[in-house]
């Protein structure tokens, strides 16, 4: 049952990412009534609920997978656990990049973020985690895409590259003109396509093939980010997951060195990397990658990670609220919109930090956390 007092939310109302002198992007309240926000004061609003702080859209998790752990799919009790650790801590939009699980039930829960799920991963044969993906070989790759993009909520998920026995290394798992064709009929179908994508010979062939978005994108080189930046590909570089990489470089280095070094050296200039990108232009959001072998509820450290790559706090920021709203094309503290937002003690674009510590959150008009 939704909460019958009308919500006054008082204090410094980020619509936007600018300061005041930017007209409409900061307000000094908003209301929030049967669930939605508005900026005018309800007549004759009795019941009234007083909440004051910093307030931003409902954080952005644009990389994570409700649903799912290290062994594959897990139940429903576990789903939700993962869905309520993530917003805990303010993260009320997760754009699922792939789960085996059914999670169509989190969508009648008022309780629970909202999801936009990517369907199950597409992988080649034996390259992949197991027990994760759709492991199919390349004739097969359209029709599995298809059958995504119908079952997910407009994206579908590849994996890219992965680990190849035969080299050792990472390696590209599709010919080119397969994945050509893939992408062509998922944009058919209206929805976009993203990869997992660490190294760097599977960049240039995603996107030239028309691929909307990389995850992780380690690989990104001076030859690739001006071909991000000139077709506006995205990037989601789920940085405290690659924070990872020396551990598992570790615990495979004894059976494949070469692969080892490789995964060592992307993580030694993951900052660098993502610097980069955002010096071309290239669009940037924030992903944890929770669910496999990390934890939910990161988002705030994510957007610390990419302000400690050079990212500006404020564009940081956006890469978790506005942007990240506008790209995945969800409202975020608009009139008439849901009331899906979180309230800090203090201003998160002077210190990012904040966002691990919300004072309320409140998710689709009611008081949550």
């Amino acid at each position: 049952m939704r909460d019958s007092a009308v919500l006054h939310i008082k204090g410094r109302v980020l619509v936007g990412p600018d300061t005041g002198d930017a007209a409409g992007d900061v307000r000094d309240e908003l209301w929030v009534v049967d669930g939605r926000i508005t900026f005018e004061r309800p007549s004759g609003a009795r019941d009234i609920r007083l909440i004051e702080g910093w307030v931003l859209p409902g954080l952005v998790d644009a990389h994570c997978h409700v649903g799912l752990d290290a062994h594959g799919a897990v139940d429903d009790s576990t789903s939700e656990k993962q869905a309520l650790t993530d917003r805990d801590v303010g993260a009320l939009l997760l754009r699922d990049a792939g789960s085996p699980a059914d999670t169509r039930w989190i969508d009648d829960r008022e309780d629970l973020p909202r999801i936009i799920r990517a369907g199950r991963h597409i992988a080649r044969t034996k390259r992949y985690i197991r027990n994760y993906a759709h492991e199919i070989e390349p004739e097969d790759l359209v029709a599995y895409v298809a059958a995504e993009a119908r079952r997910g909520d407009g994206w579908v998920k590849l994996v890219g590259d992965w680990l190849d026995r035969e080299t050792g290394d990472l390696g590209f798992c599709w010919p080119r003109g397969a994945v050509e064709e893939a992408i062509a009929e998922a944009h058919r179908l209206g929805a976009r396509v993203t990869a997992h994508c660490f190294a760097e010979e599977s960049l240039a062939p995603l996107v030239e093939a028309g691929i909307d978005c990389v995850e992780h994108a380690t690989g990104l080189t001076e030859e690739t980010i001006p071909l991000f930046a000139e077709r506006g590909v995205a990037i989601v570089p789920t940085l405290v997951n690659i924070a990872t990489f020396p551990r598992l470089a570790l615990g495979g280095e004894a059976k494949f060195p070469r692969w080892a070094d490789h995964m060592r050296r992307l993580h030694a200039r993951r900052y660098e990397t993502v610097r980069a990108a955002y010096d071309a232009g290239i669009p940037i959001y924030t992903g944890t990658d929770a669910g496999g072998g990390l934890a939910h509820g990161l988002v705030g450290q994510e957007v610390a990670e990419l302000v400690k790559a050079g990212i500006p706090a404020r564009d940081a920021l956006s890469a978790a609220t506005w942007g990240a709203r506008d790209w995945l094309g969800r409202p975020g503290l608009t009139e008439g919109a849901s009331a899906d937002l979180v309230v800090y003690d203090a201003d998160p674009r002077a210190d990012v930090r904040v966002l691990t510590t919300p004072r309320r959150v409140v998710l689709r008009g009611r008081v949550v956390g």
